[in-house]
């Protein structure tokens, strides 16, 4: 028994390997890491939410749907756990931005070296270098839309734009990133 199954936490290779087969089809895995990564969850936001019950199960229902309903862009390449702190990470950020705290300086370190963050760093900073390669205005729609959350009408009205035009955006820029990475 691994580490953390004797604490009753999924391995990487665990949570990976249900992600690649929920991703294939197989529902008994997407619940088992649904149901895995509750836990994470839980634990991640507690640590950092300190006395607000009700924020973390908040939080940690957020995440799993933005989980659930962007599996597709995860890259199996890629570390799992990386991917899925990041959109926590996220998550958090806009709770935060939400109830307009602000996080103190102490402790800033420990946050962003926890769990993930430099894996996901470096997600973010590969997300960014895709990014850079489309129009700006592609780049702010997909951002807002696909990575950050925002609805459609919410990313319009952020930009000034109707949401025909976020829609347009997004798709033209996932099309010229599809050819990017195809190598066209």
């Amino acid at each position: 028994m691994s580490l953390s199954r004797a604490h009753g936490r999924a391995s990487e290779d665990e949570l990976k390997g249900w992600m690649v087969r929920g991703l294939d089809g197989d529902a008994a895995a997407q619940n088992r890491l649904l149901t895995a990564l509750a836990l994470l969850l839980r634990s991640f936001f507690a640590r950092r939410l300190r006395g607000a019950g009700d924020d973390v199960e908040d939080l940690v229902q957020d995440t799993l749907i933005a989980i659930h309903t962007r599996r597709a862009s995860y890259d199996r390449d890629r570390p799992f756990t990386a991917w899925a702190y990041a959109v926590a990470r996220y998550k958090m950020i806009d709770h935060f931005r939400r109830l307009r705290h602000h996080v103190p300086f102490e402790g800033l370190e420990e946050i962003l070296v926890a769990e993930g963050f430099q894996e996901a760093a470096s997600a973010k900073m590969d997300v960014d270098a895709l990014l850079e390669g489309i129009s700006p205005k592609q780049a702010r729609a997909i951002r807002q839309t696909k990575i950050d959350g925002l609805s459609v009408a919410e990313a319009a009205e952020s930009a000034g734009i109707s949401e025909a035009d976020v829609k347009v955006s997004v798709h033209r820029g996932l099309k010229a990133l599809a050819e990017r990475l195809k190598g066209k």
